[in-house]
């Protein structure tokens, strides 16, 4: 069954993600997703049983046990044995001493292409292939981190030769290969796609403030830019780097698109503005394999469109892991996708903690 589901959701993935999947279909996948993570990942049959789950109860996508992002720090949430994957991707971890998330990818096809199809939609839907800039490091120096896996896939499959990469193995810049891509751009006029994080931008950014150096892309170019700053930095607000970008690189505001991503997911979500030439921006759009709901933190039940609520993402391309996952994202649903609004608090988390508590306690007894 597994073997045979896998090849149906790469055959649905490489259709594109502006192929609409209509939420009946959708269900029926969802469903069979579960029955497979039902009997093969022991530590969510456990917490799927403790609440009285099992494929034969559950009716409707919905109803699918959520697992918080917490879990992935403490259980082997991975159908079948967890060695040997195929790719083991793994959380930053920003506090030492801090566990980190792990994330078992047992079919690395199934990943990329849920990330081809989707990066081609958002990223290049005008069909480009241009060199990739990226501002993070190779998947060689940073084999789990999946941003880094992520870079390496997009610029093999989607972009031109020609590319660079910028930094190093701990995200510092070299400056000076920095300017030189961007000088080599210009020259002959050919555009780019920089693939960066937020830190790592603000930082190539006060490198061209404090040399006075400003440059014009050619048209064309764009950028990619994910995550925020976790500590490391004082926080730079994106109007502030997408202002930047258009001073120091002459990349227009149309041109740059945030992407928001999760170790725990293989799938990720954009902002449309490349799109729709910047008349829908600032929410985030994922592609039609994937389900996102807005929940009450303490209940867990859906809020109303415009209510502020902890993200569920239900993302099919985890279908050897565990599909529903419970974020400690703050989201507003919005008519064209959600509005992100950064990180909950752990009073704002209480439901997330008692059902990691129950996964917990799940796992003691385990089936």
């Amino acid at each position: 069954m597994s073997e045979a589901l896998a090849r149906e959701l790469k055959a649905l993935f490489a259709r594109g993600a502006d192929t609409p999947l209509p939420d009946g279909a959708f269900d029926a996948l969802a469903l069979r997703v579960f029955e497979h993570q039902h009997a093969h990942n022991a530590p969510y049959r456990a917490y799927a049983l403790s609440q009285g789950r099992t494929p034969a109860s559950v009716r409707h996508w919905t109803d699918v046990p959520l697992v918080p992002t917490t879990a992935f720090k403490a259980l082997p949430l991975v159908c079948g044995a967890p060695a040997p994957a195929a790719v083991t991707f793994r959380t930053s971890g920003t506090t030492a001493g801090e566990r980190r998330g792990t994330h078992v990818v047992q079919d690395v096809e199934l990943y990329h292409a849920s990330l081809r199809s989707a990066f081609r939609h958002w990223v290049l839907p005008d069909g480009a292939r241009l060199p990739l800039l990226r501002l993070v490091p190779s998947s060689e120096e940073l084999p789990d981190s999946s941003l880094s896996h992520m870079g390496a896939t997009v610029e093999e499959a989607l972009c031109a030769p020609g590319g660079a990469r910028l930094v190093d193995a701990a995200g510092g810049l070299d400056g000076r290969a920095w300017e030189e891509a961007l000088a080599h751009a210009v020259e002959a006029e050919r555009p780019v796609l920089i693939f960066t994080t937020a830190f790592a931008l603000a930082a190539a950014l006060e490198h061209l403030d404090r040399r006075d150096v400003r440059v014009g892309l050619p048209a064309g170019s764009r950028l990619m830019e994910t995550g925020g700053f976790k500590g490391r930095r004082a926080a730079v607000s994106r109007d502030a780097l997408r202002a930047a970008v258009e001073d120091r690189l002459g990349i227009p505001a149309t041109h740059i698109v945030a992407e928001y991503g999760m170790t725990e997911l293989l799938s990720q979500f954009y902002d449309p503005v490349l799109r729709t030439g910047g008349a829908v921006r600032g929410v985030f759009q994922g592609p039609p394999w994937v389900r996102t709901r807005v929940l009450d933190p303490d209940t867990l039940r859906e809020q109303p469109a415009g209510v502020t609520g902890v993200l569920a993402h239900h993302d099919l391309a985890n279908l050897h892991s565990v599909s529903a996952v419970l974020t400690e994202d703050l989201g507003v649903a919005r008519a064209d996708g959600f509005e992100l609004l950064g990180r909950a608090t752990g009073a704002e988390l209480r439901g997330c903690s008692l059902t990691f508590e129950e996964i917990e306690r799940a796992q003691v007894h385990r089936v």
